[in-house]
């Protein structure tokens, strides 16, 4: 069941009496535990129907002592294991899981892991209750994310300032909702959130962020790149080295993959589809990148994009002296030079 339908029913206090929530993206798994505390019980029946457990502090036994007993003065009673991924035990709850209490609802948030969907936990919950998967976004996913998120708050964004904001936030919906919400904040409802404002209110530049980077170097424009360098000299935080090495794997990524699909002759909507683009304007930009460098080239820049990633965490004996900027200046410069780097 995805996301929207199963917050629906959870809405609608269509309960199922096991829940698996686990994955990689803690948003998605907050967000249901959140509706399934609010619409399971009624605030006067919190007191002795509602049970808060901790995976690290917790032993099965525990939870199905809590899960056994019976609702006093309600429908139903609420238990909520949290962090279950760090429960040594977990998997003893699959005898409960396999026949569980009618009368109690039992939430067990697995975070930034997917359960192994071959325990006999997981089968049994799937046959009593609900098991949901939170995946994370896909980065060309996140404008749009962003973009829904403020519609539905009675926000407009500019299709710029929400890549911008994509760029510049990553994947962690968690941070990204952070950000938005602290936005708004300052904002009317309706109000049509610009670039100017993102650069104002977020701290992010729209000039000189890792999305134009990539695009300096793709485009092999020395001069740009300079002064992004220069920005990011002056501001560290606006670009930490493996944030920059991320986002340049994937915009290169999608580069060779543009390769590929030229020469399968595929049309040009079909090549903005499985790039995940959403405007012409970004698939010239990836044209002019596919022109600038080959196949090989390509190679060559995953391989420095690995080392120095590599280097940004310290695994390299020959870093003394060298601090992070010079890092970037360094592979930077060689990315931008990569015919004369095959095979360094």
């Amino acid at each position: 069941m995805d996301f929207p339908s199963l917050l629906k029913k959870i809405k609608a206090k269509d309960f199922a009496p096991v829940y698996l929530l686990h994955g990689e993206e803690a948003y998605f798994i907050d967000q249901l535990e959140e509706a399934i505390e609010q619409h399971a019980l009624q605030e006067h029946e919190r007191a002795f129907n509602q049970t808060i457990l901790y995976g690290k502090d917790t032993e099965y036994l525990q939870v199905i002592d809590a899960a056994r007993r019976f609702p006093m003065m309600a429908e139903r009673q609420l238990i909520i294991l949290r962090e279950a991924q760090d429960m040594r035990d977990l998997k003893e709850l699959a005898a409960y899981a396999a026949k569980p209490a009618p009368t109690t609802v039992l939430v067990i948030s697995h975070k930034h892991k997917k359960l192994n969907g071959n325990f006999a936990l997981t089968k049994n919950i799937k046959q009593t209750g609900i098991v949901f998967e939170s995946k994370g976004l896909y980065d060309n996913k996140v404008p749009n994310w962003i973009t829904g998120y403020l519609r539905d708050r009675k926000y407009r964004i500019q299709p710029e300032a929400s890549n911008l904001l994509a760029e510049f936030l990553g994947t962690s919906l968690g941070k990204i909702t952070n950000e938005l919400d602290k936005l708004m904040l300052n904002l009317a409802p309706g109000t049509e959130i610009t670039t100017q404002i993102v650069e104002e209110q977020v701290g992010v530049s729209k000039d000189y962020n890792v999305f134009e980077l990539q695009r300096a170097i793709g485009h092999h424009d020395t001069a740009k790149s300079a002064r992004i360098l220069h920005y990011f000299r002056a501001n560290p935080k606006a670009a930490p080295l493996p944030m920059v090495t991320g986002s340049l794997y994937n915009y290169f990524s999608k580069v060779f993959l543009l390769k590929e699909l030229h020469r399968k002759r595929e049309s040009r909507s079909e090549i903005m589809k499985t790039l995940g683009l959403r405007f012409d304007f970004f698939l010239d930009d990836y044209e002019t990148t596919a022109r600038n460098y080959s196949e090989g080239d390509l190679h060559t820049l995953f391989a420095l994009l690995r080392e120095y990633d590599l280097k940004s965490k310290g695994v390299d004996s020959n870093l003394a002296g060298k601090g992070e900027h010079e890092l970037l200046k360094e592979m930077v410069w060689k990315m931008m030079n990569v015919g004369s780097v095959v095979g360094w």
